[in-house]
């Protein structure tokens, strides 16, 4: 194994252990949070790793820091010579930060059930990934009485739910002045639903109230849900061999959400095709930056922007070849324009040019 990608696998099964002994704290002061973030820093590590052992890069050219969780999800699943990650293991990715994103930056009431489900369910994909990308067992790094413990582990997520918003119900009834704390509890439930329709970013208050108002109005967790609704629990084992994943109802694909719209930079399941991600040709990157097309050209090839599907793709349709650049192409090539000028850049292509003549 490659030295750098060993000591990120070491760090990743340190924050796991760390979460799983923070789950099983017999107090709860600060318990939910650290779990959280202990889970989530686990995985981005272990992707990190992953992307590495796999011959992948986790630094972007001329920048200082490592590529952020969002990215390593998105290289670990669409990276065609780095891919280890199935549709459902990237939702379930998705859906621990976005509670830990919670967590760590508002007010977040997660109830045992559904804590429960993401801590088995995490630690049952990190063993999966553990094992086919590294062809190692959890077993070598933790010991096996190690796993999360619940008095009444739930594997029905339509129980929960309905549990859930019974709970939420009770909270907003008339006089009961406590719509703060059935939003704490509503937040977990609107996340997890957002992170597997492939939604960027928290719920808001106002799309909290309006979620309330519905649950008052007696609207069916289905309907408020329907994301969580196309996916359910599939528990295989018992005790200490327990695996715990979720799988999605339908055969609903993982989109890759574009840049710079409001759902950027998370990967989600929905209905999609991939040129609706990969979305602009070359003259359409040029409309964006407004420069001329063999300019910016000259700035893909200077960024080497055509060797990362992040940013670019090729497909054929027929005999036709077509080159299309994601939307994330724009954000990159800006931000490098913010440093390095156009027209530096493409009198060093035409000198280059000149000299291979």
């Amino acid at each position: 194994m490659k030295r750098e990608a060993r000591l990120l696998l070491d760090k990743a099964c340190d924050s796991l252990l760390l979460c799983i002994e923070h789950f099983n704290r017999p107090h709860d002061r600060g318990r939910v949070t650290t779990t959280l973030i202990l889970l989530d820093h686990s995985f981005e590590m272990l992707l990190k790793a992953g992307i590495l052992e796999r011959g992948g890069k986790i630094k972007e050219k001329g920048k200082k820091e490592t590529v952020g969780f969002d990215a390593c999800v998105r290289k670990g699943l669409s990276d065609g010579a780095i891919r280890f990650l199935a549709e459902e293991q990237a939702l379930q990715l998705q859906a621990i930060n976005g509670l830990r994103d919670a967590a760590q930056h508002h007010l977040l009431d997660i109830s045992e059930g559904h804590l429960y489900i993401h801590a088995q369910a995490g630690v049952t994909l990190f063993r999966d990934l553990l094992k086919s990308v590294f062809g190692q067992e959890l077993r070598e790094f933790l010991p096996e009485r190690v796993l999360p413990v619940s008095t009444t582990p739930p594997t029905d997520l339509v129980s929960l739910f309905e549990h859930e918003l019974e709970e939420i119900q009770r909270l907003l009834r008339p006089g009961s002045r406590r719509k703060i704390e059935a939003e704490a509890k509503l937040r977990p439930l609107a996340v997890l639903d957002a992170a597997i329709r492939g939604e960027k970013g928290q719920p808001g208050s106002t799309e909290l109230r309006k979620l309330a108002d519905k649950i008052v109005q007696g609207v069916h967790w289905e309907t408020l849900f329907p994301g969580v609704a196309a996916v359910e629990l599939a528990p295989t084992g018992t005790g200490p061999t327990i695996a715990l994943r979720l799988t999605k109802k339908e055969g609903i694909p993982v989109r890759l959400v574009k840049e710079g719209t409001p759902e950027a930079s998370v990967v989600g399941v929905r209905r999609v095709d991939e040129l609706s991600y990969y979305s602009l040709g070359a003259k359409e990157l040029a409309e964006k930056i407004g420069e001329s097309q063999n300019k910016v050209v000259a700035v893909v090839d200077h960024l080497r922007l055509r060797e990362d599907p992040t940013f670019y793709k090729e497909f054929r349709v027929g005999s036709v070849r077509l080159k299309r650049y994601a939307h994330e192409a724009v954000d990159r090539i800006r931000e490098e324009l913010k440093t390095t000028p156009i027209e530096t850049i493409w009198r060093q292509t035409l000198e280059t040019r000149k000299a291979r003549r």
